[in-house]
């Protein structure tokens, strides 16, 4: 576990925002124009939106995935909330920061559901393989709730109809449900035609995306470190630990394997640091992306790979029997 925790620590992916703090903090002139910057999130969130349309399209709607699905939509959707009351009732955080940080506690971090998945292969535990659909419909409804949570107040200032409208039709949810939509309506046909441009580059702009987030936290840290303070950072350890226990109840009401409830678990218990952040760098640009960025990818992802999956397995075997 500690091999494998330190191999995906060690990613380029994670280095390369370690590359962009670096710069930060050398006082490098390295910068992203924020056009590409832009161009570099809207990709991320369409490929990672297909390629969850595709894996359903691929598996069928049977009544194993549309359970484990709606009971993947439930946690994303509830998780927010959760984590906004108890970013504001335990932290001096204002409601735009708790709301975007809470839209990173909700989705779920692509890099942990590798990690959980290589260990159940490894410890030859089966698990469904329907559950990389259940891992991308868990993307969209936390930054749905997020942005819910931070435009509460506007909520009493106009319609409720436009509120909605405005919230359900933002750019960044709407690429995700659409290339979704799409990519389960082309399937596998799909994924051949755009192979070259949705798969094969992913790595490489994930990369870039990443340093990007490197240097937008770098610089955000030199101003807001000083809120990182103990309250806020223990959130970053006890939130997975809230989103596993709800997690782990669900999976035994709907009976999955040992391995299924493991990945479900570890999903909920995971934070995103790649489509929460792309989304919220649009959505919510008011908001402070270092905080966010700096607990989900520096706190709860090592904290994950290092001791939150061996205990979620372990959890995933009792409730199974």
């Amino acid at each position: 576990m500690l091999s494998l925790g330190l191999q995906n620590l060690l990613s380029p992916m994670v280095l390369f925002f370690v590359l962009g703090l670096l710069a930060v903090w050398a006082r490098s002139d390295l910068s992203i124009p924020e056009a590409v910057a832009k161009f570099l999130a809207l990709y991320l969130l369409l490929s990672i939106g297909f390629r969850g349309g595709a894996e359903v399209g691929h598996h069928g709607l049977t009544a194993p995935l549309l359970s484990a699905i709606a009971a993947g939509v439930a946690l994303s959707f509830a998780m927010p909330f959760i984590a906004y009351a108890l970013l504001r009732a335990t932290t001096g955080l204002s409601a735009i920061d708790a709301a975007a940080i809470a839209g990173h506690y909700g989705s779920i971090s692509a890099v942990t559901f590798a990690a959980v998945t290589g260990m159940l292969n490894q410890l030859a535990v089966p698990y469904d393989g329907y559950l990389v659909a259940v891992a991308a419909a868990m993307e969209t409804p936390a930054i749905f709730a997020a942005l819910l949570i931070a435009n509460r107040e506007r909520k009493s200032e106009q319609g409720s109809g436009e509120f909605f409208r405005e919230v359900a039709f933002n750019g960044s949810i709407f690429i995700l449900l659409g290339s979704f939509a799409i990519g389960a309506i082309t399937g596998e046909r799909g994924v051949t035609m755009l192979k070259p441009f949705i798969l094969d580059p992913f790595a490489g702009v994930l990369c870039l995306f990443l340093l990007d987030m490197g240097l937008v936290a770098g610089r955000g840290l030199r101003q807001g470190w000083r809120y990182l303070s103990f309250a806020v950072t223990s959130f970053a350890v006890v939130m997975p630990l809230i989103g596993a226990a709800i997690a782990a109840a669900m999976a035994a009401l709907l009976g999955l394997s040992a391995g299924s409830a493991a990945v479900l678990i570890t999903l909920a218990a995971s934070a995103s640091y790649i489509a929460a952040p792309a989304a919220m760098r649009l959505a919510l640009p008011a908001a402070n992306p270092a905080l966010a960025l700096t607990l989900s990818l520096g706190v709860t992802f090592p904290f994950n790979l290092l001791v939150g999956i061996p205990l979620y397995i372990a959890t995933a075997r009792q409730i199974a029997h």
